[in-house]
């Protein structure tokens, strides 16, 4: 059991086991590229070392029992990419849900600190999740949702196949509106999980948000 204090609240965690060694008979998910980026499997003791990594204003951050949920239900979509000295350069945290021609990965957050971008860091960590979910949970599409307004992102995941399938008006805290892209995988034959809207929708009426 491990207890972490955020605010003054204890949030109890028993999910040590199951974050290291994943789920079922998955093995735990661990690379290294030429550069000596080592990927892995975001594990509890993380949490309180990827603060820096959240400071970028535009990452999306959550409370602690969000993180935790994440962990202990999706383990196989959360990952860390660390540099030599164990020092974070960014993670992607993810899930897979939906029924039907609507099962699929869903991208979270991912996010890189500052001094480590330039180096195709979030590419690798979006292969890997997508990855996951075309081979491993044979999915139809992998989803995220990005700010209209964030311009730099919506260019990056255009260049990783995604495509803008529909705009959700006021998605965040209600101000301003999101851009759900999708990117259809193997088993989407007919790609028709991207196929856009014609209309923008309101977050009420997201399937799966």
């Amino acid at each position: 059991m491990i207890i972490f204090w955020r605010n003054g609240l204890a949030a109890v965690a028993n999910i040590l086991t199951l974050a290291v060694t994943g789920s079922g008979d998955r093995p735990a998910t661990r690379e290294s590229s030429g550069d000596m980026t080592t990927i892995r499997r975001f594990c509890c003791n993380d949490l309180l070392r990827f603060a820096s990594v959240n400071l970028d204003h535009l990452t999306e951050t959550f409370n602690m029992s969000f993180y935790m949920t994440y962990l202990a239900r999706w383990p196989d979509y959360f990952h860390v990419a660390e540099a030599p000295g164990n020092h974070i350069m960014g993670y992607i945290m993810g899930k897979v849900e939906g029924q039907g021609e609507s099962w699929h990965g869903h991208v979270t957050a991912v996010t890189v600190a500052p001094e480590y971008r330039r180096q195709r860091l979030a590419k690798k960590l979006m292969n890997l999740l997508e990855n996951i979910s075309d081979k491993i949970d044979k999915a139809y599409f992998v989803d995220l949702f990005v700010r209209a307004s964030n311009t730099p992102a919506i260019k990056m995941y255009e260049k990783l196949g995604y495509v803008i399938y529909r705009r959700v008006l006021r998605y965040y805290s209600g101000e301003e509106d999101g851009l759900d892209m999708r990117k259809a995988l193997s088993r989407d034959v007919e790609k028709k999980s991207i196929n856009p809207l014609k209309h923008p929708v309101t977050p009420d009426e997201l399937e799966y948000d």
